[in-house]
C-alpha cells in the first residue's frame, strides 16, 4: 500500500471514529454533512479523497476543527508544538489592536481552562490511585506498620 493510499485510509478511520464518539449513523453523519451515504462510506474506507470542501463539512457536522482533517489528509502541516498563536495573532494585519487583545483574551482563557482541567483530572487520577492502593493493603493486611507482637519481641 502507498503512503498516499494509507493516508486517506487513515482519515476514513478517523472519520469513522468521530462519528461513533458522537453516537452518528453512517446516514445521519452524511445528512448532516451535505455528502451522499456512498460517497461517505468511501471515504471512510479510504477509496476516495473528499476535497478541502467536503471535508470542512465533513468537520463542522462532526464538531471538530476542519485542520484535524486538512493535516490527516495531508492538505496542511501539523503545526508545530511551541507554535506562537499570541504572535500570530499580533502580527495580523487584517484585524485592529482591539479585536487582537479580545482574541488573545479568549484564547489564552481556554487555555487556562484546559489546563486547569487537565490539572484537575490529573489529581483525580493520583487520588483515585492512592486510595486504591490504601484500599489494596488493608485488603492484604500489610500496612506497612509494625505490630504490637513484633515490637514486643524485638526490643524484649
Amino acid at each position: 500500500m502507498s503512503e498516499l493510499e494509507e493516508r486517506w485510509r487513515d482519515l476514513g478511520e478517523f472519520i469513522r471514529e468521530q462519528r461513533h464518539i458522537g453516537h452518528l449513523s453512517l446516514r445521519k453523519l452524511s445528512e448532516m454533512a451535505g455528502v451522499s451515504n456512498p460517497y461517505l462510506s468511501q471515504i471512510e474506507r479510504g477509496l476516495r479523497k473528499p476535497s478541502a470542501e467536503i471535508l470542512q463539512q465533513i468537520a463542522r457536522a462532526l464538531e471538530i476543527s476542519s485542520e484535524t482533517l486538512y493535516v490527516r489528509a495531508g492538505i496542511l502541516e501539523e503545526r508545530p508544538e511551541d507554535a506562537d498563536l499570541v504572535g500570530e495573532i499580533r502580527r495580523d494585519p487584517w484585524i485592529d489592536e482591539e479585536q487582537k487583545r479580545t482574541l488573545i483574551q479568549i484564547y489564552e482563557s481556554f487555555r487556562a481552562a484546559t489546563t486547569a482541567s487537565e490539572a484537575a483530572s490529573a489529581a483525580v487520577g493520583v487520588a483515585l490511585q492512592a486510595e486504591a492502593e490504601v484500599e489494596a493493603g488493608e485488603a492484604d493486611g500489610d500496612d506497612d506498620q509494625p505490630s504490637a507482637e513484633s515490637v514486643g519481641a524485638a526490643g524484649g
